[in-house]
C-alpha cells in the first residue's frame, strides 16, 4: 500500500504527490508503472533490492536518480534489518510523471524511525539524514491507524531535469 488517505503519517519535507505539478509534460500520459517486491530479511537483501528498483528506474529513463533511489533503498532495507525482526520485507515503487515514490514496508510499529546525528567515527546512523538531505520528500506511514500493523519509510525522488 502506498500512503492511503487513511493512515497515519509523519511526514518531513513535502507530501507524496501521485499529481506532479508538471503533469502535462511531454512523458505525462505514459501509464504510471507500480513495482511491489518481497524478500526475506537477510543480508543480501539491501543488494537485491537496490538492484531491482534502479533496474526499474534505467528501464523507464530515468537513470539520474537511480544511484539515489540504489543509496536510499539500501538504507532503509538495511534498517530493517537492523532494527526490527521483520521476516519479510516489502517495497512498493511507483514510478509516474518522471517521479519515483518507493515505500519499504517493516512490520514494526513500535520504533519511530528519526534521523539522528551520527558521531564522525560511527559506522551507521546516517540512513534518514541522507534521505532527508537527498529525497524531494520523505516520512513515515503507519498501517491500521490507532493500532498500527508496521511502517513504511517511504521518499519521494524526481527527475531533476523536469523539476
Amino acid at each position: 500500500m502506498l500512503y492511503g488517505r487513511d493512515s497515519a503519517t509523519h511526514r518531513t519535507n513535502h507530501a507524496p504527490r501521485w499529481e506532479h505539478r508538471h503533469a502535462r509534460s511531454r512523458r505525462s500520459h505514459r501509464t504510471p508503472i507500480r513495482l511491489p517486491l518481497q524478500r526475506p530479511q537477510l543480508p543480501k537483501s539491501p543488494r537485491v533490492c537496490r538492484d531491482a528498483i534502479a533496474a526499474l528506474l534505467q528501464a523507464n529513463d530515468l537513470h539520474d536518480l537511480a544511484d539515489t533511489a540504489k543509496l536510499l533503498v539500501s538504507e532503509a532495507v538495511t534498517n530493517v534489518n537492523q532494527h526490527t525482526d521483520t521476516q519479510l520485507i516489502h517495497i512498493d515503487t511507483l514510478v509516474r510523471d518522471r517521479i519515483a515514490t518507493i515505500a519499504v514496508r517493516d512490520g514494526s510499529p513500535e520504533r519511530h524511525p528519526y534521523p539522528r546525528d551520527a558521531a564522525p567515527d560511527e559506522e551507521g546512523g546516517r540512513g534518514l539524514f541522507l534521505m532527508r538531505e537527498l529525497a524531494y520528500a520523505w516520512g513515515v506511514t503507519w498501517e491500521n491507524g490507532l493500532r498500527p500493523t508496521g511502517k513504511h519509510i517511504w521518499f519521494e525522488l524526481r527527475d531533476p531535469v523536469h523539476e
